[in-house]
């Protein structure tokens, strides 16, 4: 694998936590407009999208593949609670 094959398969990846932690910090910037916001939209990307980059390497220790729906799982998981405890702080 050459390096730019890495970057694309790392890529590949994670893109799916980042882009849920998009949609959800719209989506809770849309729904719950006065409990968030104090918080910027890029603020809860931010923080889903580790939470989510958390869940998906936990998924890939534990089973030792990707792309399975427990994997999946505990990346919604992950941005869910990291999106949460920051709304959670205001």
């Amino acid at each position: 694998m050459d390096p730019l094959d890495a970057v694309w398969h790392l890529g590949n990846l994670f893109l799916p936590a980042w882009g849920v932690a998009a949609l959800m910090a719209l989506a809770l910037k849309m729904i719950w407009r006065k409990t968030v916001a104090g918080l910027s939209w890029r603020t809860l990307a931010a923080w889903g999208g580790l939470g989510g980059t958390l869940g998906i390497a936990a998924a890939l220790m534990l089973t030792g593949r990707d792309g399975t729906m427990a994997g999946y799982g505990l990346m919604l998981v992950g941005v869910t609670v990291a999106q949460w405890g920051v709304s959670y702080k205001r």
